[in-house]
């Protein structure tokens, strides 16, 4: 039985065709299928019984099948491939004769079909990627170019493309020319037409040799891998690529050009922050005489990472010969923007801790163990990220210097940072909370939590957090009426 169809990419017609031969039982091997432009000249008259019955099939003779497959349907039909039609409805009398095939995923049937839509997909996708619009003068719409391109598809795509291009290219006007079929865009709708030959395409244009100048320019010989480069954009294409012209003198060159970018020196980065002298960098103890000194070396200082990307250093602030000083781990976003330590979330709850105590914030003095606010960008935001110890230590000598300057009689560690730059080791904060250590300059120093860890606890749990904070700081009250 002979099945007709009105054209190569006709799906309707193959669903009413398949949906009339299912349901009067005719099995694959006796269907041939035949559209309007591949009919044989010298075969009998087409059988019109099919087509006939078809009409008059009751709506419970139709299948049931998977909705993935009537997808699969409208890419395969695409295909060039002369037997899709018949390996479609093959398979689909088998879904309806053999329930087990849906959940078969080797079936060779099935992966035929598989292998004919992915053939598909990707000349669709080698279609939008290789296609080469051209100006050329449009009579009907004199000072409006319309834009020509050629292109030669291996399957019958150029219905299933068209709407993208004119979604991709809604502001101008448009044709495509392909052997079997074509396509022109007038802004609001597409008209499809018949083939065309090559000749028909426009040739090169004054834009194309400023295109191939930039292609030529951009082109880097130490990435060139030929085989990939042919596996994702065949020669076949390459007729109407305008820079497919440079790609065999550009790939022949490219061992020798890569040789002249090795041996080229390299090239010396501009700091955004200009690098001090080196002894502006390694200042003696005995040479930072003041706080304002000790501000202008760390602002200079590079002995790690941090100093060239803060915006700013932060130094120690608060009573010039304070008895009690207080070294937390860094700055904060805010400190870093305004110069000041502990003035952002921390250490505002630093200053309510220390109301509750009867200490005033300008009694004390208050530092950070490094100078320079470390960060990870985020958008637009600059997140926190904890110093490493290589970057506490650069900064070690920094903070000993505001020590010798203020000459406290006792330190406070807020966390475990700045427990360690202090102690010379590391001190676990959680056991050794509210315990006083000492130095090996016989300094006293009392281990607690860094305000910010506060913050960071539940809600439930800030309330009596922030009272054991505060009983912390009560044992070093003391210190400040001795």
């Amino acid at each position: 039985m002979e099945a007709r169809l009105a054209n190569e990419t006709d799906i309707a017609g193959f669903r009413e065709e398949a949906r009339s031969l299912l349901a009067h039982q005719v099995p694959p091997e006796e269907v041939h299928w035949q559209t309007a432009q591949n009919a044989d000249l010298f075969a009998d008259a087409p059988s019109t019984e099919g087509k006939a019955a078809g009409r008059h099939v009751p709506r419970a003779a139709s299948a049931i099948v998977p909705a993935s497959f009537l997808r699969l349907c409208e890419v395969v039909v695409l295909h060039s491939d002369p037997q899709r039609f018949a390996l479609l409805y093959r398979l689909l009398w088998r879904l309806v004769h053999e329930p087990g095939l849906r959940n078969d995923p080797i079936d060779a049937d099935m992966l035929a079909a598989q292998q004919l839509a992915q053939a598909v997909r990707r000349d669709l996708h080698k279609m939008k990627a290789f296609l080469r619009f051209r100006p050329v003068e449009d009579a009907e719409h004199p000072g409006s170019p319309l834009h020509v391109a050629w292109f030669e598809p291996a399957h019958h795509i150029l219905e299933a493309a068209a709407p993208w291009f004119a979604r991709r290219f809604a502001q101008m006007r448009w044709a495509i020319l392909t052997p079997a079929r074509s396509v022109r865009w007038d802004g609001e709708q597409l008209h499809y037409g018949p083939g065309a030959d090559h000749c028909d395409a426009p040739t090169a244009d004054a834009g194309e040799q400023l295109w191939l100048t930039y292609y030529k320019a951009i082109f880097n010989p130490a990435r060139l891998k030929l085989a990939m480069m042919q596996k994702e954009m065949p020669r076949k294409y390459w007729a109407n690529l305008p820079e497919a012209q440079l790609i065999a003198p550009l790939a022949a060159e490219a061992h020798e050009r890569s040789g002249r970018m090795v041996e080229q020196p390299a090239t010396t980065p501009e700091r955004r922050i200009p690098l001090a002298e080196k002894e502006h960098i390694m200042l003696k103890i005995d040479e930072v005489e003041s706080l304002e000194e000790l501000k202008h070396a760390t602002m200079q200082c590079r002995e790690c990472p941090l100093g060239e990307y803060a915006t700013q250093s932060v130094v120690g602030e608060g009573a010039r010969h304070a008895k009690l000083m207080f070294v937390g781990e860094q700055p904060g976003n805010q400190e870093d923007l305004q110069g000041h330590p502990f003035i952002g979330p921390a250490g505002q709850l630093l200053d309510k801790a220390l109301a509750e105590l009867g200490i005033a914030r300008d009694e004390v003095f208050v530092s950070n163990a490094v100078k320079h606010f470390k960060y990870e960008l985020r958008g637009k935001r600059r997140i926190h990220k904890s110093p490493t110890q290589r970057e506490a230590a650069a900064c070690l000598h920094w903070l000993e210097d505001e020590i010798e300057l203020v000459k406290p009689r006792a330190l406070v560690a807020l966390g475990s940072t700045a427990a360690r730059s202090l102690m010379g080791y590391a001190v676990p904060v959680m056991s050794e909370r509210g315990k006083w250590l000492e130095r090996e300059d016989g300094r006293k120093v009392l281990i607690t939590l860094h305000p910010s860890a506060l913050l960071r606890m539940p809600p439930a749990d800030k309330e009596e957090a922030f009272a054991a904070f505060v009983a912390d700081l009560a044992k070093a009250r003391k210190v400040m009426k001795a």
